[in-house]
């Protein structure tokens, strides 16, 4: 079967990597992880995935343009990472997901990680987790909380039923978040619960700083409601 999407890469110079992938999802979560990831470590850019099903769009950083999605390389850590700046729509998710995982295998990826978002109620910016194989629980538990119930949703989910298909290791770490505005902190939480899992010491303390100043624009615009709400009732209309 001839897969629309393509991926276009200079060199892998990674032997065995780790492949993390991220797209837009619920609290932009995954998608500020690894764009973190790219700044503070200063990440190379070896390559694009495309796709004539993307939307027309291309990013522009500092009067750099690029594609909207983009793989990078990390020789010190060892790892491939696939960030994206566009969310993939369900008819896109089926053919992108296999082809990464295809791709994962040819360059001999010792397993997927997929990082995203979950939606709760609580908020306590806990990381839930799940794997592909039993025996890959152990490598997370002791550092997150099993997602023992529920559904992953999206091309995150779609590149986990690839991994169990084409039998990938494949794990999955969802950052917990209020809802969709996006969530430094969530990614922060996120980031240390891999740190764990993988022995790493990447900071998050650029991260930290962002959530502070959303969450205290947050809190201004909630003082601003909340001050015309008292002048309405202070100065009420009728009509």
């Amino acid at each position: 079967m001839q897969l629309e999407t393509e991926i276009i890469i200079d060199k892998v110079d990674v032997e065995k990597p780790i492949l993390i992938t991220s797209f837009p999802g619920i609290g932009l979560v995954g998608t500020i992880a690894t764009g973190h990831f790219i700044l503070e470590l200063n990440l190379e850019n070896i390559g694009v995935v495309e796709s004539s099903m993307l939307p027309p769009v291309a990013s522009s950083f500092e009067g750099i343009i690029l594609p909207p999605i983009r793989v990078y390389q990390d020789t010190e850590f060892g790892f491939v990472l696939i960030h994206s700046d566009v969310p993939i729509i369900p008819q896109v998710a089926y053919d992108m997901s296999k082809r990464i995982v295809q791709w994962a295998a040819e360059i001999n990826t010792q397993k997927i990680f997929s990082f995203a978002g979950v939606a709760t109620f609580e908020d306590k910016k806990r990381v839930f987790g799940a794997v592909t194989t039993k025996d890959l629980l152990d490598e997370i538990k002791d550092h997150i909380e099993i997602f023992k119930t529920g559904t992953i949703s999206g091309i995150a989910g779609s590149i986990m039923n690839e991994c169990v298909a084409t039998k990938m290791p494949g794990i999955v770490l969802l950052g917990e978040t209020a809802g969709f505005n996006p969530d430094p902190r969530a990614a922060a939480s996120l980031i240390d619960a891999f740190n764990k899992i993988m022995g790493w010491d990447i900071s998050v303390e650029k991260l930290i700083k962002e959530a502070e100043m959303i969450e205290a624009q947050m809190q201004r615009l909630a003082e601003q409601a909340r001050m015309q709400e008292e002048r309405k009732e202070e100065f009420p209309m009728y009509g």
